[in-house]
């Protein structure tokens, strides 16, 4: 291979990156890519057009990785006092802060090039308010225990940020599927938060899992039945078959699972929780791709 080619302390530097860029951890970017195609093959009633497929999966994988640069940046102190995340390649001193910036720039520069060469003047003017929430989002677990909530807006910019880039213009269908992303979004994330929560408490850090308390899964449960039920609603305006509502079904079903996964509140419980969100996703977007396709 090309990367045993090259000398020891490079290969060792791009290992770092791609921990710190998360590369080897897919399920943020999979949970991001689901709801942007939603918006994708909805606006597109079935048919979005291939560059606009390309610029949004190369998208999603750029900005969840430039996400993960500035999250680690901004966590680079308290990392080091949390179990899952104190042998981050920042944390340890092996990737330096700088480098963690300027990463989170460089990937950020590169998907608003792909908007600007490739998308019209609404993607443009939706992508500042997009890079804006991707920047800010690390910073709030200091300020509010709803970093969930700002995590939810923006991993749900690219609903619209997609729908308009598909259609030129947004509609209530836009927004009713950048609400239940928003929500969905903090369900799962919270789930993520309680894997981390004793730590979390032992350093300050705020979360929904600690606002929520002992009615962590109930209030997820809520969460989770507020998206199917939006879900619901899209594909009524949408006018969608039963495929698309089998898709639903079996998002319902597995948020059933994940309550199970998650009943005891362990690490391990929760962390598989959070992890099957992503055939959730999935299955929402085959449901919605065969409904339009026949």
């Amino acid at each position: 291979m090309l990367q045993n080619a090259l000398p020891t302390h490079v290969q060792t530097r791009l290992a770092d990156y791609a921990r710190l860029l998360r590369i080897d951890r897919p399920i943020g970017t999979l949970l991001l890519l689901w709801p942007t195609y939603w918006a994708l093959w909805l606006a597109a009633e079935g048919m979005p057009s291939i560059t606009n497929i390309l610029i949004f999966t190369l998208g999603v994988f750029f900005m969840r990785a430039a996400g993960c640069a500035i999250n680690d940046f901004a966590d680079r102190d308290w990392d080091r006092h949390v179990e899952r995340t104190k042998d981050r390649p920042l944390t340890t001193g092996r990737v330096h802060a700088w480098e963690a910036v300027a990463l989170f720039a460089g990937l950020g520069l590169v998907s608003f090039l792909m908007v600007v060469l490739f998308t019209n003047p609404l993607t443009l003017y939706l992508s500042f308010g997009g890079a804006f929430l991707a920047f800010i989002y690390p910073f709030m677990k200091r300020y509010t225990h709803l970093p969930q909530l700002f995590l939810g807006a923006a991993f749900s910019w690219a609903i619209p940020m997609a729908w308009g880039a598909e259609s030129g213009q947004l509609n209530q269908l836009t927004w009713l599927l950048f609400t239940a992303n928003v929500l969905w979004t903090v369900a799962y994330d919270t789930f993520y938060a309680m894997v981390d929560r004793d730590d979390d408490l032992a350093v300050g850090i705020k979360s929904t899992a600690i606002l929520f308390g002992d009615a962590d899964r109930a209030i997820i449960g809520v969460l989770q039945v507020l998206v199917l039920l939006i879900l619901v609603m899209v594909g009524l305006q949408a006018d969608l078959g039963a495929l698309y509502y089998m898709g639903i079904t079996t998002m319902a079903a597995l948020f059933a699972y994940h309550q199970f996964l998650a009943r005891e509140r362990s690490r391990e419980g929760c962390f598989k929780a959070f992890l099957g969100n992503n055939w959730a996703g999935f299955a929402v977007f085959l449901g919605l791709a065969l409904d339009l396709a026949v």
